[in-house]
């Protein structure tokens, strides 16, 4: 008990340093780049961004900000002791600078183009450098794909490049890469009896798998591929519920099926098939958020730690989008309106 005791109380005092809406608010007013690392260096992450040089890019910014985060859920983890939840968290850091390689290949990028997106501090700090490096020198997709055989994922990855080959669809790429995060989360979700767990954790689990069969369906990919995505079930999206929204007419038909269950508040109600998965998405976002943030009514559970693990992450994403949105001259309201927040 005593590490998460400890984990925890880190977690509580983590949890008292995350930023206010009024604070995204103010970085989100700033009219440049340079205001904004000024107004960013007032703020607990002034040391995430000091190493950040002119001339200012949000890209260089946002490498900055998840090297830091990638050193916080190091420390959380490293204090918690074994969890392979949270090593399945960490691992976010790792396939999402895989996905920025393999797209980057996809799209003919140098591999100076494809540096400027990745950051290696996550994988420094458990010593897979070379995972990532081999991937960055490699060639083209086929080349990079072959270097990622003997990883523990690698065939999933080459499912992915095959079925972009067939589809050319590059978003194939990115769900592929979250099935292997998920499996991973799904996998260590069986090993734990925790209910408040099992339930923040779930949710990831049934975030991932819905928003696969629908975008799945949106993409217009057959039921086999469709289920190829889908890693194991929680008991809040059972196999046969896929099942249904699987076997679905329309996009709209398949989140239809939803109405009898917990997440019936956050199916959207509007008519366009595309507007609906991102507004699904969107609000489904919300609600992880949420979760997270009620995750410490109880002091020195496990579940509080998942829940700072997951508000930084949120935390640090908006940080990023903030410096895009000012990069490009987004107006503010524009750039609140897309912030996973307290509403």
């Amino acid at each position: 008990m005593g590490k998460n005791v400890y984990a925890s109380v880190k977690s509580y005092s983590q949890r008292g340093k995350l930023l206010k809406k009024a604070d995204f608010q103010t970085l989100a007013e700033s009219r440049d780049l340079e205001e904004l690392m000024t107004r960013i260096k007032n703020t607990v992450y002034g040391d995430a961004i000091a190493d950040v040089q002119k001339p200012y890019t949000s890209q260089a910014m946002e490498s900055s900000l998840r090297g830091h985060l990638a050193d916080v859920h190091y420390s959380i983890a490293k204090t918690a002791g074994d969890s392979a939840i949270l090593d399945a968290y960490y691992m976010k850091f790792i396939i999402s600078n895989l996905k920025q390689i393999l797209k980057g290949k996809v799209l003919g990028k140098s591999q100076e183009e494809i540096e400027t997106h990745i950051n290696l501090r996550a994988e420094e700090l458990i010593r897979q450098r070379d995972v990532i490096i081999k991937a960055l020198v490699s060639k083209d997709l086929e080349e990079t794909v072959a270097s990622l055989n003997s990883v523990q994922f690698g065939d999933e990855i080459s499912k992915a490049s095959s079925l972009y080959n067939e589809t050319k669809n590059i978003q194939i790429l990115d769900t592929y890469f979250d099935k292997i995060l998920y499996q991973q989360l799904g996998r260590a979700l069986k090993n734990t009896r925790d209910r408040e767990v099992i339930k923040l954790v779930g949710m990831d689990v049934d975030f991932y798998n819905l928003l696969s069969v629908i975008r799945g369906k949106f993409w217009g990919l057959d039921d086999s591929q469709i289920e190829d995505l889908i890693v194991s079930q929680t008991p809040s999206v059972p196999k046969e519920l896929l099942g249904r929204m699987m076997a679905a007419a329309t996009v709209r038909d398949a989140l239809g099926e939803l109405t009898n269950t917990k997440y019936k508040d956050l199916i959207p109600n509007v008519e366009n098939e595309l507007d609906a998965v991102a507004q699904f998405e969107r609000a489904f976002e919300m609600a992880l958020y949420n979760s997270s943030a009620r995750s410490f009514t109880r002091m020195f559970s496990f579940a509080t730690i998942i829940g700072i693990t997951k508000l930084t992450s949120f935390e640090v994403r908006n940080l990023a989008a903030i410096a895009y949105a000012v990069e490009q001259k987004i107006a503010t309201d524009v750039t609140m309106s897309k912030l996973i927040l307290d509403e």
